[in-house]
């Protein structure tokens, strides 16, 4: 009776040990005072947005509300980090590829190379499609913006490999908007942690 007793108790604390701790709210917070006189603090949201898809659709803030997204900045002619951001992303997208909760946004840094259908026959060559995965389109300065925003960045650099330089994170987007996750789109060990957030998240959500 004592052995179970004791196997009951390391069960109980090996389990409060592997309990994870909540995901932080990631940018610059802000605070407001509330009727009663009270500070709170505001957690930091992505601005409105409103870009193509490519299927020629809107996709806005609004078109991602309540939804958790996975989101990245990439450019299709990039020789350096795209090619395996692409793939780190399609690994993140197969793991939730049924989940109706969890969508994936990447945007293209180099539009006019990037047109819509070029967008479009890619999603097709890897197997994905929208509004799962959206590829989204716009004017280059108005993404560019978007990206720091992120608290990414991307802008023409004529000395860098295609003519971009730019973040090579995924950041993980909570369904009110908010930063919840950064990690490194080109390291394996660091998607597998995303893709460990995404389910945490997901919880959360419940």
């Amino acid at each position: 009776m004592k052995r179970v007793f004791l196997f009951l108790v390391v069960s109980f604390f090996v389990a409060c040990s592997k309990e994870a701790k909540p995901l932080p709210y990631l940018g610059n917070h802000t605070e407001k005072v509330t009727a009663a006189g009270e500070r709170k603090e505001v957690y930091y949201q992505i601005p409105s947005f409103s870009l193509l898809n490519q299927d020629s659709l809107v996709v806005s803030n609004q078109t991602l509300a309540g939804k958790i997204y996975i989101t990245d900045f990439i450019f299709l002619q990039c020789p350096t980090i795209c090619p395996k951001m692409n793939l780190e992303m399609k690994r993140v997208y197969d793991a939730y590829q049924t989940q109706e909760d969890v969508l994936f946004v990447s945007h293209t840094i180099d539009p006019k190379n990037d047109s819509i259908p070029v967008l479009k026959a890619y999603s097709e060559s890897i197997g994905v499609q929208a509004p799962k995965w959206q590829f989204l389109h716009g004017d280059e300065q108005v993404i560019h913006q978007l990206a720091q925003s992120y608290f990414m960045q991307a802008y023409q650099e004529n000395n860098a490999p295609g003519g971009y330089a730019h973040s090579g994170g995924f950041l993980l987007i909570d369904g009110n908007q908010h930063i919840r996750g950064v990690y490194d789109g080109t390291n394996t060990a660091d998607v597998d942690r995303l893709i460990q957030d995404i389910s945490q998240l997901l919880q959360e959500k419940k």
